[in-house]
C-alpha cells in the first residue's frame, strides 16, 4: 500500500524493497556493498527548479545561506574581511591542472547565491526549469519543511535511483554513453579545462532533460549532485549478511566534521547522484553507489536536491 498520494505536484511513488546498497568496485567510502531494505515513499520526480525555489522564498522572504553574512565565532582563525555572502562556484580553467586539489577550479565568488548562480551579474532568467543550485543544507531543510515533506535518507535516495534495476555500472546499462546516446548531463572532454558538450550542456540542464529512470525519477545521476538527511559517516562492515537493515540512518552528527579542519567542527552530509561535472577523467561518481561529503553551511554552483514524503508523514 503507497498510503494516499501527496498533496505536493510532481512526485513518484517509489515502492520501497531490499537492495544491495553501495559497491565494492569503486572508491573506497562506497564500501561495503551490503543489503538494505526501506520502505515505499512518495519522491520529486525531478530536483527542485529555480522557478519552484522562487516561489519559496516569495511566500517565505527566507534568505540563503549564501546570501548571509558569516558569524565570526563560527569560523576562528578566519579574518573577517574573508567573511561575507559568498558561494562557491565552477571555473573551467586555462589548461591541464593537478587534479588533487580542486582549488585549481572551484572559486569563492562574491555575491554568488541561489539567483546569480555564478556571481554579480548574472541571473537565473531563461534557467527557470533548471535546478536550483547555492543552497545549503539549512535552505534545503527549511524549504523541505515549508513544503511538507522532507528530505531523503542515503538508503532511500540510493534505493530510488536504481529505478528497480541494479547489477550494471549505470542505472541505463554497461556503459556510459551507449551507442553515442547521453543518459545524464556528465562531463565530456578532458576535465577541467576542455567540455566539448556533446549532451548540449556544460553547466546545469533544464530538468527531466534526459530519460526517466524505471520509477519514473528524472535526473538521479549527473545534472547536480542532490542532498539527504544522513550525517556523512564511513559504513562499518557487514555484521550480518543474512539480514538487511530497516530504513538504516547515517552516523553521527559529531562524527561527520571533516578531519582537515579540526578547529572548524562543522558537520556534514551526504550527497548523492554526481553532477555535470563528473568524468571519466576525474570524478566517476555518475553511479547510484556513489556518494560525498558536504559542509552544512556550503553551498556550490552543482548542489541541489529534492524531497520525499513518507506515508503517513505528509503535512
Amino acid at each position: 500500500m503507497d498510503g494516499r498520494a501527496p498533496e505536493r505536484d510532481g512526485m513518484v511513488w517509489v515502492p520501497g524493497g531490499t537492495f544491495q546498497m553501495g559497491s565494492d568496485h569503486h572508491y573506497a567510502e562506497e564500501a561495503p556493498a551490503r543489503p538494505v531494505k526501506v520502505d515505499g515513499f512518495w519522491m520529486d520526480a525531478r530536483p527542485v527548479t529555480n522557478r519552484e525555489f522562487a516561489r519559496f522564498i516569495e511566500a517565505t522572504g527566507w534568505v540563503t545561506f549564501a546570501e548571509r553574512k558569516p558569524d565570526p565565532a563560527d569560523y576562528p582563525g578566519v579574518p573577517h574581511h574573508l567573511l561575507k555572502p559568498m558561494s562557491v562556484v565552477f571555473q573551467m580553467t586555462r589548461g591541464p591542472v593537478p587534479l588533487n586539489n580542486p582549488g585549481n577550479w572551484w572559486g569563492l565568488i562574491d555575491g554568488a547565491c541561489w539567483n546569480r548562480p555564478l556571481g554579480p551579474g548574472s541571473s537565473i532568467t531563461g534557467l527557470d526549469d533548471h535546478p536550483v543550485v547555492h543552497v545549503c543544507w539549512h535552505d534545503v531543510e527549511a524549504y523541505a519543511k515549508w513544503a511538507g515533506a522532507d528530505l531523503p535518507t542515503e538508503a532511500e535516495w540510493e534505493f530510488a535511483a536504481w529505478g528497480g534495476h541494479s547489477g550494471t555500472e549505470f542505472v541505463w546499462g554497461s556503459e556510459l554513453v551507449p551507442g553515442g546516446k547521453h543518459f545524464a548531463n556528465t562531463w565530456q572532454g578532458r576535465f577541467p579545462y576542455e567540455n566539448s558538450k556533446d549532451d548540449g550542456w556544460v553547466r546545469t540542464s533544464p530538468v527531466a532533460s534526459y530519460p526517466a529512470n524505471g520509477y519514473g525519477l528524472f535526473d538521479m545521476i549527473g545534472n547536480v549532485w542532490e542532498l539527504t538527511q544522513d550525517w556523512w559517516s564511513t559504513p562499518g562492515p557487514v555484521t550480518s549478511p543474512c539480514c538487511a537493515p530497516s530504513n538504516p540512518r547515517g552516523g553521527a552528527e559529531s562524527a561527520s566534521y571533516d578531519p582537515l579542519t579540526p578547529d572548524i567542527p562543522i558537520p556534514r552530509k551526504v550527497m548523492k547522484g554526481g553532477s555535470h561535472l563528473c568524468a571519466p577523467s576525474y570524478c566517476r561518481r555518475y553511479r547510484p553507489p556513489a556518494r560525498h561529503a558536504q559542509a552544512v553551511d556550503t553551498a556550490t554552483s552543482h548542489m541541489g536536491f529534492r524531497c520525499i514524503i513518507r506515508p503517513g508523514t505528509a503535512g
